[in-house]
């Protein structure tokens, strides 16, 4: 087993040089106010690597920051890739620090989703293989800069994302009969309510706006879902896997919104409404817009 543990795959910006605020480049959008190129410090960036507007984010244009999550990839390239160095204090080392955390984060975010999908009852067949993925994925990510940076990234995450899908679908089938298959569907603004996605893969879907008031997602594998915006007032997640703290803190919720173990509740996220949201009855196939 990998010693990459739970601690290490949750973003520590005070063991971090700030290189999501850097590294990337950002343009301005909803999402974003400002344009930024790669390798330029945002502009609120304070000379000790913190946020100079954190606490205000949202109100100040900077959504995005807000939903932003290295696995830990940030602490991980500072501490160890680099020894410390940072950008600022080694102008040689800038480039190489800001590409090697262009690798180094999709791996951790593959570590977490590993990480999770251990926690599920599955065939011990699957479970050795995912535990030798976590291995080798937490072996490669930890490597020096140089081997790390020559790492093909998406060859690596094609063999592990299978992996990961036949996890979600054991999952699904072991809680009832398997949902239906929604992965990487477009359900931009759609209406999901009278929807039943029980037990429904959703890996990687659009749900960009999407209302799920009152919707419930138990047994549905939310891996990689798209899920800004979309209005989870009242659902029921308790249940759903590979859910992220960053895909609730992109969507709308309130306090009758069930959360899977270990979520917290974001703070923008509203109060419920007097009235309760209440589910509707769901039916077969996808519900209509309204």
């Amino acid at each position: 087993m990998a010693e990459v543990g739970p601690e290490d795959l949750r973003a520590d910006c005070s063991r971090c040089v700030g290189l999501c605020c850097v590294a990337p480049a950002f343009a301005a959008s909803a999402d974003f106010a400002v344009d930024k190129p790669a390798g330029q410090p945002c502009p609120n960036l304070r000379p000790d690597f913190r946020c100079g507007i954190h606490a205000d984010l949202r109100n100040r244009g900077f959504p995005g920051c807000t939903t932003f999550d290295c696995f830990g990839a940030g602490q991980r390239v500072t501490r160890n890739a680099f020894g410390g160095r940072n950008w600022r204090n080694d102008s040689t080392t800038a480039q190489a620090m800001f590409d090697t955390f262009a690798v180094v984060r999709p791996l951790h975010e593959l570590l977490w989703h590993l990480t999770e999908a251990l926690t599920l009852d599955l065939p011990a067949s699957l479970r050795v293989a995912l535990t030798e993925a976590l291995t080798d994925t937490d072996q490669v990510a930890g490597g020096d800069p140089e081997s790390v940076r020559a790492l093909a990234v998406d060859a690596h995450r094609g063999r592990v994302v299978p992996l990961l899908s036949r996890a979600g679908d054991h999952a699904r089938a072991r809680s009832g009969r398997p949902g239906t298959d929604l992965r990487g569907a477009a359900l931009l603004g759609t209406d999901l309510r009278r929807t039943d996605v029980r037990r429904a893969t959703l890996r990687g879907a659009q749900l960009v706006g999407a209302d799920l008031r009152g919707v419930d997602l138990t047994g549905a594998d939310l891996a990689g879902a798209d899920l800004r915006g979309a209005d989870l007032r009242g659902a029921n997640l308790s249940a759903a896997l590979f859910v992220h703290q960053a895909q609730l803190d992109a969507a709308r919720g309130d306090r009758a919104t069930r959360l899977p173990p270990g979520r917290s509740r974001p703070d923008h996220w509203a109060a419920p409404a007097s009235a309760p949201v209440r589910p509707r009855p769901p039916a077969r196939g996808l519900g209509r817009r309204r």
